[in-house]
């Protein structure tokens, strides 16, 4: 354990002196000659500013119609990668070494008043592979090619009160983002969750449309029409719904100040017969049998000075064809995340945070009940104008089951990326 320890502090050194001669700025940062604070606490996570920035389409609130537009700036792409160790220990042993965990390539701005777009591409990465069986390649790369974001946005449609995005966006009913999670390699378990025979991923940028707005008072809302089904094409005539409804009490967007609360909840579809089922030219299905499920849930996140907590939990009910352990009974599950953030030091240079994850799915489940205990502290470097790098040291320790419970045991020293 001492030889470990010992490593570890030295590949910290190590990436600490080499990363202080690197000096890069995000595509926002370069168009507008802001530092990367002026949109988030510490990146990846938006504060307040960031987050009405991002509402307005990418546009400087009150600047419509005043904002250069990407044919007359620089090419607006960002990069982000993260690489470095990490040590895992469960009941069958230790396992350690060095990695890359993937690449995500960015690029958004405005292209006309009030029109603007969000592009970013997961590129397929064949070499490192993710595990120990060598080299990725074929049918095992590291990292699959994807879309993960390609839609445009018409903000201001009715000033405030109606803006509209489509194609495959990040869904509102996602109040606590997991796209923006300052942890690395743990993630929001209860967005992962996949229970029973009901493949509907939680944590999925979704393909449809999306009305959002806000009116005085702190009060926004969010409607979605969308596959339900990812980056897939659809497998179902039907077409599932969502809604969401926030409250920000005092001045903020609930990001960095303010008091926010929400509720949200999510209808869909999914077939349970392909068996008679076609295909489209464009890849959609008419499967068959279709049941409904639903989610509905609560989020809030509350500020004081630099501490930011932020708490979100749902309720998930699928109908009783998708119950692999009880064809009689819907498929009842819930969970939630707690999570706890502060910022110090200059800029926010410095951030801690504490998180607990909770799954409860029903009795006799796989996978089974889950509880995630985890902690992170992140150093950023960089000029005052480039804080862009971020030493990240992260720890996880997750329990499952009840009766004969596993436990395994997560340690990762990474440089995060975001050029």
């Amino acid at each position: 354990m001492k030889k470990t320890l010992t490593t570890i502090v030295c590949v910290a050194a190590a990436l600490l002196l080499f990363s202080q001669s690197v000096s890069a700025i995000p595509a926002f940062a370069r168009k507008y000659g802001f530092n990367c604070n002026m949109c988030h606490v510490a990146f990846p996570k938006l504060n307040d500013f960031g987050q009405r920035f991002r509402d307005n389409g990418y546009q400087i609130p009150g600047q419509a119609g005043l904002e250069k537009t990407v044919f007359e700036t620089a090419v607006p792409i960002a990069l982000r990668t993260t690489t470095g160790y990490s040590l895992y220990k469960n009941g069958k042993g230790t396992m350690a070494g060095f990695h890359i965990y993937g690449l995500d390539l960015l690029a958004a701005g405005v292209l006309h008043k009030n029109i603007s777009f969000l592009f970013v591409y997961t590129p397929r990465i064949d070499e490192p592979a993710a595990d120990f069986h060598g080299p990725g390649s074929g049918d095992n790369p590291a990292q699959l090619a994807a879309i993960e974001s390609a839609n445009l946005v018409f903000s201001n449609l009715i000033k405030d009160k109606l803006n509209l995005r489509i194609g495959r966006f990040e869904p509102s009913f996602q109040l606590l983002s997991s796209k923006r999670l300052t942890y690395i390699l743990q993630p929001f378990e209860i967005y992962n969750f996949i229970g029973g025979l009901n493949g509907f991923d939680y944590s999925a940028n979704q393909l449809g449309i999306e009305a959002s707005g806000r009116f005085k008072g702190g009060l926004k809302y969010g409607l979605g029409y969308v596959n339900g089904n990812g980056a897939n094409p659809d497998n179902n005539s039907y077409k599932d719904f969502y809604g969401v409804l926030s409250k920000t009490i005092g001045p903020g967007e609930g990001q960095s100040s303010g008091q926010r609360i929400g509720v949200f909840g999510y209808f869909g579809w999914q077939p349970t017969d392909f068996s008679d089922s076609s295909v489209s030219p464009v890849g959609d299905a008419n499967g068959e049998k279709n049941r409904n499920f639903y989610r509905l849930g609560g989020s809030l996140s509350l500020n004081w000075k630099t501490f930011n907590l932020q708490a979100m939990a749902f309720r998930g009910v699928d109908d009783k064809d998708f119950n692999d352990i009880d064809p009689t009974q819907d498929y009842e599950f819930w969970g939630g995340i707690a999570q706890l953030d502060w910022a110090g030091l200059a800029d926010n240079r410095l951030v801690a945070s504490l998180m607990y994850n909770w799954v409860r799915p029903p009795a006799g489940a796989e996978p089974q009940q889950l509880n995630a205990f985890s902690a992170l502290v992140r150093y950023y470097l960089g000029s005052w104008s480039a804080v862009n790098i971020a030493l990240h040291a992260e720890y996880s320790h997750r329990t499952i089951g009840v009766v004969n419970q596993t436990k395994d045991n997560l340690f990762t020293l990474l440089l995060d990326f975001d050029f």
